[in-house]
């Protein structure tokens, strides 16, 4: 990517070499027991367990079995504590080899760290890349706005259909997940909410939760991290970059989840067809997952 001449001060840190996050989500009682909800770790911000729904057919996904989150590094020692209470068998770390050396996972004891490089045959500017402008936010303006961030982001997103290494790393996670001995596991990227929230909008979608509830999902990542980058948010704005700029990188949006259906729906027709021809996953891989994600209310 193109780097500026100028000798503008950086603003927001590379999400390459990652922002350390120190932000614990305001998750009263009553919000904590609803589907979606942080974990309330105030440096992992955007881990949700990833049950908790209910399905178009009158079952429950079961909680406790799979967890989502943005990168665990770095983890506070209180943070630590609860994340050993939960018993992992399995951290599934979705990032690049930038990513993972750059802020390598910090586990409990015992738990088994799985390497699967969603977008290894990628090639462009993808998230990480994009964040580094937000550095530059003259730069980023020419790049970025007038709508050009949500077509270059929806293209991205639309990789974790095609890509190779894609398909086979949530073959992989999948067929892990739907093993009793796996679990719980939990999966993650740099955020949580990209490679992550394709990782649970398929797995919710597959098992049956309705739309608008996978939806619902996929956006709250947008209530845990865009307060957690606001003070690099704000310094952004402050040195003369486009608002509507980074929430549209450090967040998700419905039109990002759109193109990734869309493009499920081109290639292969629905959820079904996703994981029988792109995951080589067939109707007996499927029903397994059910089995070990549902249960009745």
């Amino acid at each position: 990517m193109k780097k500026s001449n100028s000798s503008s001060t950086p603003v927001l840190p590379n999400l390459l070499s990652g922002v350390p996050l120190s932000y614990v989500p305001p998750v009263s009682a009553a919000d904590a027991s609803r589907p979606g909800a942080s974990l309330g770790l105030a440096s992992v911000p955007n881990l949700r367990d990833v049950g908790g729904y209910g399905t178009k057919d009158g079952w429950v996904v079961r909680r406790g079995a799979a967890y989502r989150s943005n990168q665990l590094n770095p983890v506070q020692p209180d943070d630590m504590k609860k994340l050993a209470a939960l018993g992992l068998k399995n951290c599934f770390d979705l990032r690049t080899a930038a990513e993972r050396e750059a802020r390598p996972d910090e586990l409990p004891s015992g738990v088994k760290s799985v390497w699967l490089n969603v977008v290894a045959d990628a090639t462009g500017a993808g998230p990480a890349e994009l964040a580094e402008l937000l550095s530059h936010p003259q730069e980023a303006n020419e790049a970025l706005g007038g709508g050009k961030l949500a077509k270059m982001f929806a293209r991205h997103c639309r990789k974790f259909i095609t890509l190779p290494s894609a398909q086979a790393a949530f073959r992989q996670l999948f067929v892990a997940l739907s093993d009793e001995k796996q679990l719980p596991s939990l999966f993650h990227c740099s955020t949580g909410k990209d490679r992550t929230g394709w990782a649970s909008v398929a797995l919710l979608t597959v098992l049956g939760v309705p739309e608008d509830q996978v939806y619902a999902d996929y956006l709250r990542s947008n209530e845990y991290l865009l307060p957690a980058y606001r003070p690099y948010i704000d310094g952004f704005v402050a040195a003369g970059g486009d608002p509507s700029i980074p929430p549209g990188i450090l967040g998700v949006k419905a039109e990002y989840l759109r193109a990734l259906f869309d493009e499920v729906k081109t290639q292969y027709g629905n959820m079904e067809g996703y994981f029988e021809k792109g995951l080589g996953i067939d109707r007996v891989g499927r029903q397994r997952l059910r089995e070990r994600f549902l249960e009745r209310q």
